[in-house]
């Protein structure tokens, strides 16, 4: 259900444990280097001329092996070595590319002369790339890339998958993955991926439930102009399997809410705390507006109430930090996070483990940054990576997970994790919805019964 996702410090301490450390490197290094050429030779058969860039490390060591064991399979290779950096590199006329410049311990941007043989590795247009352990410029630790990196088609990692490979946007860079043992023991790890199995973490109805013992929602939004997303999260927390959802919005968008979401009970915002009573989790912001009366509501809610919330859209903007026990998951994409944490969307886009970390340091509850591999945050705990799916860039998802994560508190599901098992069958029914372009946001929510029956 987790796979650990190890950062370079704990690769290093996966590696100390092996009998004989350091004087068993070698070993590791051959099995390494032999792993590389296996997937060369597997999934690259006709490849026959092959560049390996090599540096000065460990990564180029196993670079150097692999280069020995493809030529031994018959083909034709060529080993350039990185240094001196300032010496102009005569690639070949190479069919595939393996890059063993950098290896886990790297961070930072890499030096000028290293940064353009990187370049003149993505510029080679005939031969595809295959990276050792992680691509070169990518911080296996954190996934950010500050200067240059690799393109791979695919990388070869030792042991277990890296921070770095699924965690964008190094998980751009990274290519197909393939995750080669090499006899290490396996250690604890911060950071985890999140599996499909998660769902079956999800409580289901039973035979004593009722619609209200089965998860109740209130969705606050909707104002004029933007019911959709209203519409859009309620009926995303039915299908994610809540009993009851009711809907609290200006009175003016309720006739139009009314001809949207057949199931749902409407009231307006006026008596939110009549339809407050009987929820058991609120999803505040979808359509909402960002009017000051609209802030204030935000937070008289958060303060005021003990149930557990999930925050997204209108609902995080100018948010403060609040004082609240009950479970809260805020939702932002990267825009949104950038405007809570005072910084730019690009730095986030850069940073997002760290954008992530901040924003729970700083609202001290779960934060869930929406996007490829989306990362759930919370306090006291390493952070998850989810799955994604490409389907989801189009209007109204956010919406829709704002539904689902509403539907999975109401359950009694832990905040983190009802925020991971969210993100997951979010994606999963992105692709049970069959439709690989063109998919929109309702074809999200209709598939939802599929996701949590295939994951179940």
């Amino acid at each position: 259900m987790f796979e650990p996702l190890y950062s370079a410090a704990e690769m290093r301490a996966a590696e100390e444990r092996y009998p004989g450390y350091p004087d068993t490197v070698p070993e590791l290094m051959d099995r390494a280097g032999r792993a590389v050429a296996d997937v060369v030779l597997r999934d690259f058969p006709d490849a026959g001329r092959i560049t390996v860039v090599c540096g000065s490390g460990n990564n180029g060591g196993d670079g150097r092996i692999a280069a020995r064991y493809l030529e031994a399979a018959g083909r034709e290779v060529l080993v350039v070595d990185s240094k001196p950096e300032d010496e102009e590199k005569d690639l070949g006329d190479p069919d595939l590319i393996v890059d063993a410049l950098f290896g886990t311990g790297f961070s930072g941007a890499p030096r000028p002369g290293a940064a353009r043989l990187i370049e003149r590795m993505n510029a080679w247009s005939a031969a595809e790339v295959v990276a050792v352990d992680v691509p070169s410029g990518v911080d296996a630790s954190t996934g950010e890339a500050a200067g240059a990196a690799v393109e791979a088609a695919a990388t070869v990692t030792f042991h277990a998958a890296k921070v770095g490979l699924h965690v964008t946007p190094g998980g751009f860079h990274a290519g197909r993955i393939h995750v080669a043992d090499i006899g290490l023991s396996r250690i604890g790890a911060d950071i985890a991926r999140v599996g499909w199995e998660i769902g079956s973490l999800v409580p289901r109805r039973g035979a004593r439930d009722t619609k209200y013992s089965a998860g109740t929602v209130l969705v606050v939004g909707g104002s004029r102009g933007m019911t959709g997303a209203a519409a859009l999260a309620a009926r995303a927390a039915f299908r994610a399997d809540a009993g009851y959802v009711a809907i609290a919005a200006p009175a003016e968008s309720l006739p139009v809410l009314e001809t949207l979401v057949l199931e749902a009970v409407k009231r307006p915002l006026e008596e939110v705390g009549d339809a407050v009573a009987r929820a058991g989790a609120l999803a505040l912001g979808p359509g909402l507006g960002r009017d000051p009366d609209k802030q204030a509501l935000v937070r008289r809610l958060l303060e005021t109430t003990d149930l557990p919330a999930v925050v997204d859209a209108d609902a995080l903007f100018e948010l403060e930090p609040f004082d609240r026990a009950a479970p809260t998951v805020l939702t932002p994409h990267s825009g949104e996070l950038a405007r809570l944490l005072g910084v730019e969307s690009a730095w986030v886009d850069a940073h997002r483990l760290e954008a992530v970390r901040r924003a729970v340091e700083r609202f001290r509850c779960v934060v869930l940054l929406k996007g490829w591999g989306t990362i759930v945050g919370a306090p006291g705990h390493g952070e998850l990576v989810c799955r994604g799916s490409v389907r989801l860039a189009t209007a109204g998802t956010g919406d829709v997970l704002t539904g689902i994560v509403g539907a999975f508190l109401a359950k009694g599901m832990d905040a983190r994790l009802a925020a991971a098992a969210g993100a997951t069958v979010h994606a999963r029914a992105a692709l049970e919805s069959g439709k690989s372009a063109g998919m929109v946001a309702s074809d999200v929510i209709e598939a939802l019964p599929l996701a949590l029956d295939a994951i179940e």
